[in-house]
This record gives C-alpha cells, structure tokens and sequence, in this order.
C-alpha cells in the first residue's frame, strides 16, 4: 500500500470526469491495489475523504473516513467507505455553507454550500450496494468527494470569492463561528 502522490489544482486530471467501473474490472487485483493506496494516502495526508484522480485515476471510487482528524477535528466520525460509481440524490431542498478545504487545493478554505441530507447510491469495494442516507456535516462530505468524480473542485461550487482563506486565517478569524455552525446542525441532523 504505497503511499501516492496528490494532484493539484491545475492538473488536467482533476477536471475530467472520472469513468465508471464494471464489477469485473471493480474486482481486479489492480483495483483492489489501487483503492487500498487511495486509503493509505488519504489516511497518511489526513483527509476526511480521497478520490481516485486525486492520485491520477481516473476511475469512479472514493473512500471517506473521519476519526481524530486533526484538519476537522469538528467533523463528526465516518467510519471507512469505499463508493464506486456513486451517485448522490438530494434528499431536501435547504443546504448550509460548509467551509470546505482540500487535499488537491492546499492551504486553501472557502464556503461552499452543501445540501443537509443525500441518499448515497453505490458499491462497495467488492461490488456490493450501498444505499444510505447521509445527513448534516456528513452529507457535505459526501458531496465534496463525489463532486471530485465529475471534474469539480469545491473552488467551483464557492458562491463568495470573499469568503476564500488560508488555513491560518480560517483558523484565526472564521473557525470558532464556523464551528458553532457545525454543533447546531449536529444536534439537529446527528452528523
């Protein structure tokens, strides 16, 4: 399980739409490989999600985990899941503005507005369907690593340019309102 290389901005990869995935091919030990190196790099760069032209693929997988994230440390836990040919249905009309950062965007925040509830239409790693409901901070999430699939970076969803920060200024003038946010939306969506 190598550790792989993240794209940046700017990188072609990045804006095309990644392409689906057969079981058969879903299947393969190359597969496999490569949705084990996607973990290990989220997991090593502490991102909350990774998606698979983050580390050049092309391909429609991304896996999302939050626990002891110290980049969100406010981001209620995820466990591990592997989407592959996700498709995501907004449940309800009313969104929040998430303050989004990314693996592919470094040092860089911005507010970004998320619905509060998606159904999540999938596969798991081995083929198998994954059909949930994910709600709150948690269906931003989800949405942010999807949106990856399809050639989109938060930067693109960002309503108020004005609203983009590094991560020391994030932390120094947006974070303690932003996470007050967040608390409010736990204690009424439950993640």
């Amino acid at each position: 399980m190598p550790i792989r290389k993240i794209a940046s901005i700017g990188h072609p990869v990045l804006r095309q739409p990644a392409r689906p995935l057969s079981r058969q091919e879903l299947l393969t030990p190359a597969m496999q490989a490569l949705i084990d190196d996607l973990i290990a790099t989220m997991r090593d760069a502490d991102g909350a999600g990774l998606a698979a032209p983050q580390i050049y693929e092309p391909v429609q997988i991304c896996a999302i985990e939050v626990r002891d994230n110290p980049r969100y440390p406010y981001k209620p836990p995820i466990p591990l899941t592997v989407l592959v040919n996700p498709v995501l249905t907004p449940q309800v009309d009313e969104t929040f503005d998430n303050y989004e950062g990314c693996l592919s965007v470094p040092n860089l925040r911005g507010l970004v507005p998320r619905y509060l509830a998606v159904r999540v239409s999938a596969w798991d790693r081995h083929g198998e369907p994954l059909d949930f409901v994910a709600r709150g901070i948690t269906a931003g999430t989800y949405q942010h690593e999807v949106d990856h699939l399809r050639g989109v970076l938060f930067v693109d969803r960002v309503r108020d340019p004005r609203s983009l920060c590094t991560w020391q200024e994030f932390d120094r003038h947006h974070r303690a309102a932003f996470v007050e946010r967040v608390h409010e939306i736990v204690a009424r969506w439950g993640s």
